[in-house]
């Protein structure tokens, strides 16, 4: 098992007081994985705190506990260059008011809330190789990327449960700062964000330009350096802030969250690692849905769960996951006929 790491100078985590004091106030702050091994139609669940690391460094260690030898892992392809003075270009967003999307009531959820344990509302979706290969040629001549194309159509799926189907469906992206920023383990957190808004109307280039219109005006850096420069706060200011749901720029559905493309040559052969693999990233009182994929030795999985505040009845998230695939696959079919 190779245990690579990157060397240099550590610098300070400013994600992890954040997810100390989300844990304090009950909520539970793993990291969902699932392995789904060969012959098997039920995953095995793993969670890791994201207090200690982030999607892209939790899946490398569990590779890596499992026989893969992965010394370098995916960095930031973006240019804008590292900003403090974005902070100040962001920060009146954490003085606009929040005003949270209503669902339509849910039949038959027990609405019991167990913070301290995983969400118990989860649904998955596995696609074959030919499907990804499909997806990945639809992104690519129209020029977006998986993300775009995946988003557009989870919003999809989502707003269709809101009270308010027109309403713009704002959402929490992850962005890897590998590259950009050195930690003491590459598996630590080295992630921070933008918020993209999800109109009725946008298509999946419009998506996708609104995502890199937020990298290029460096929101993901006003993010890091906004949490970065908190470290003069206490940990009561901090459990208050999550309390009174101030701990992001501002309020988000849920967070979207993609690892990208992993061994797509199929040269990890130990057998703990083949499979299906599944990922999720944690859901907030805040923040009710975690959605997530990544694309294992060429098969795209996705993964989404509920906070228990919202839902405990896994039959929501599924309800979710079919109209997500759905929506997927008919837009496949419509963009690539001859294999429909």
């Amino acid at each position: 098992m190779s245990l690579c790491r990157i060397d240099g100078l550590k610098e300070s985590d400013p994600i992890k007081p954040w997810f100390a004091a989300a844990e304090e106030t009950g909520e539970y702050i793993g990291i969902r994985f699932g392995h789904i091994a060969p012959g098997k139609t039920e995953p095995d669940w793993f969670y890791l705190p994201h207090s200690e690391v982030d999607g892209i460094g939790g899946f490398a260690d569990l590779l890596r506990r499992r026989g893969a030898e992965i010394c370098r892992l995916p960095q930031i392809k973006h240019p804008a260059a590292r900003s403090r003075l974005a902070v100040l270009k962001n920060a009146p967003k954490f003085l606009l008011p929040r005003r949270k999307l209503k669902w339509i009531p849910f039949e038959d959820t027990t609405r019991i809330c167990t913070n301290a344990e995983p969400p118990a509302a989860v649904a998955w979706h596995v696609f074959d190789e030919n499907t990804t290969t499909q997806i990945r040629r639809v992104c690519r001549k129209s020029s977006v990327t998986v993300n775009s194309f995946l988003l557009k159509h989870l919003t999809k799926a989502i707003r269709q449960f809101l009270e308010d189907q027109s309403a713009s469906i704002p959402w929490m992206i992850p962005i890897n700062l590998r590259g950009k920023i050195t930690r003491g383990s590459d598996i630590a957190n080295h992630s921070s964000y933008v918020s993209v808004k999800v109109r009725s109307y946008d298509t999946i280039r419009d998506i996708h330009r609104r995502i890199y219109a937020a990298l290029a005006h460096g929101d993901h850096w006003a993010n890091w350096y906004a949490y970065d420069s908190s470290r003069i706060l206490t940990a009561g200011m901090l459990r208050y802030l999550i309390k009174i749901e101030k701990c992001m720029a501002e309020w988000h559905i849920g967070a979207f969250s993609n690892l990208g493309d992993w061994d797509a040559e199929k040269k990890l052969t130990a057998t703990g690692c083949k499979g299906d693999w599944l990922f999720a990233p944690p859901v907030l009182r805040c923040q009710h849905i975690g959605a997530g994929c990544v694309t294992f030795q060429n098969r795209l999985t996705l993964l989404i769960q509920a906070h228990p505040e919202l839902t405990t009845c896994s039959e929501v998230p599924q309800a979710w996951m079919e109209s997500w695939v759905k929506e997927i696959q008919m837009d496949l079919a419509s963009l690539l006929p001859e294999t429909a």
